[in-house]
């Protein structure tokens, strides 16, 4: 009689816990796990950074958070005072200039271009950057013959950092007019000979040290000629 009784209580026992479990699931799922309300559109993911859950800034905002910052306009005021003067010096330069920006990054260059007046500027890097920057490959540079008349890149790292600079050479020098001009920054370690020899119609016609953000860099201006050239 014990046995039963101990079987008969045990039985009960485990049908209690049984419901209080089933309780606890459903309150749960109705009071932490809000139903939804509509189905969500939220594309698949491309990659697993895609699917990273970040706060998404509007690029208007963006453009004017980094231009408040000091470090944007040491940038903007080393580009005035050191890069844009010798290309303005030589005539190679103004207002109505069409300028490509190769290695744009944030696109300090082309805001720098835009506040001395420049309208017609275009910024490239392999990732996009709005609303300076769009994305295009250099060694595959989506624009037509003569589209330019200056090529700019301010970054040390745009050539000498790439995987095929020769590459990146001839499309500058396809995308820019004949009599056009071409001014790169390079490392100051880095031979301005092998970095000339990289352009075959174009010779150099000003090499200069100037200061960007606080680190030295080499300059180097080409004017194509639309011939095969020896430039240094």
């Amino acid at each position: 009689m014990d046995r039963r009784v101990q079987r008969l209580v045990s039985i009960v026992a485990a049908a209690a816990a049984t419901i209080s479990l089933l309780y606890l699931l459903r309150h749960a799922c109705t009071s932490c796990i809000p139903a939804p309300h509509s189905l969500s559109l939220v594309p698949f993911p491309r990659t697993s950074c895609d699917a990273a859950s970040r706060r998404v800034v509007a690029p208007d905002r963006r453009l004017a958070k980094l231009r408040s910052s000091a470090r944007w306009r040491r940038r903007s005021v080393a580009l005035a005072s050191s890069a844009f003067p010798p290309l303005r010096g030589l005539r190679l330069l103004a207002g109505s200039s069409r300028v490509l920006c190769l290695a744009a990054g944030a696109g300090h260059a082309v805001d720098a271009l835009h506040a001395e007046g420049v309208r017609d500027v275009t910024g490239i890097d392999l990732v996009d950057f709005p609303p300076l920057v769009r994305r295009a490959d250099p060694h595959h540079l989506p624009f037509s013959d003569g589209s330019f008349d200056l090529v700019f890149s301010d970054d040390p790292a745009g050539v000498s950092g790439a995987l095929f600079p020769s590459r990146i050479a001839a499309e500058a020098e396809r995308a820019v007019r004949v009599g056009g001009a071409i001014a790169l920054a390079v490392d100051r370690h880095l031979d301005p000979a092998a970095v000339a020899a990289l352009f075959k119609r174009s010779r150099v016609v000003d090499l200069r040290d100037v200061t960007l953000d606080g680190s030295q860099v080499r300059m180097l201006i080409f004017r194509t000629n639309g011939t095969t050239s020896n430039s240094l």
